[in-house]
Parts: C-alpha cells; structure tokens; sequence
C-alpha cells in the first residue's frame, strides 16, 4: 500500500513538473501567464480554468491546441490568432475567439506594445492545459 503512494505521488510530481516546464517556456520566450481561478463545473469530471496571458511585442506562442474549448478575449493590444486551417483573425480590446478542443495554433502580438488576453478554457480535470504541437 505505501509503494502504490509513492508511486502515485512520484507520479503527480511528474506532471506538475511538465505543465511547470510549459509554462516556464512561454514566460522565457515574452509571454507571461497569470492562473486567475480553476473550478468544478456542472460538467461531470470538467473544470473551468481562467488565465491572463500577456505577450511582448513581436513575440508569438509557440505552435499548441487543449484538450478542451478556449475562448480568448483581448484585454490590451492587438493579438493575431492563427488556426490550424483557417485565415489569420486579428484581435483588438473588446474582441473575442473560440478556439474548439484539439484545433492547434499560434497567438502573436502584432502590435508595438505588450498585448493581454483573457483565457477561458473548459477542460476535463486533471488533463495538460496547454499541448505543444510540431
């Protein structure tokens, strides 16, 4: 019975540590996320996670998709989404997007100051928020 905890622990550490090093990623390449709440939803086994994502001029995501929906909402800036098979939409404040569950793409600022959106994402629990594709 203790082996089966370690392991269990072990195991959560791993995971923790790759959504860590994701998310470290990002904040060294200009892009800065801010976790503002993670809840239980009416959905059974889904929760809502809510993230303020602000970019540096010039600087894009890398290439991802979620296991869930996202719905991006520009706060400041002009934010340009590109989805996998789709034409380039760029966002100003007031704007939104929904991006479906598992569609990959890249979000750049195409502005000349820093650019924040409000990440909105439905998702199964316990499933990586952030995906990186190639």
């Amino acid at each position: 019975m203790k082996t089966s905890h370690i392991i269990a622990a072990a195991l959560l550490i791993a995971g923790s540590l790759t959504t860590l090093r994701v998310a470290e990623a990002q904040q060294m390449q200009g892009i800065q996320r801010t976790d503002l709440i993670k809840s239980e939803i009416s959905v059974p086994g889904h929760e809502a996670v809510q993230v303020r994502v602000d970019i540096d001029p010039g600087t894009a995501s890398i290439k991802h998709s979620h296991p869930g929906e996202e719905i991006a909402y520009v706060l400041e800036g002009s934010l340009e989404y590109q989805l996998e098979g789709q034409a380039p939409v760029t966002l100003q404040p007031g704007q939104a997007l929904f991006i479906p569950a598992g569609v990959a793409h890249v979000a750049k600022n195409v502005g000349t100051t820093r650019a924040s959106e409000l990440a909105t994402y439905i998702v199964a629990k316990e499933a990586p928020l952030l995906v990186p594709v190639k």
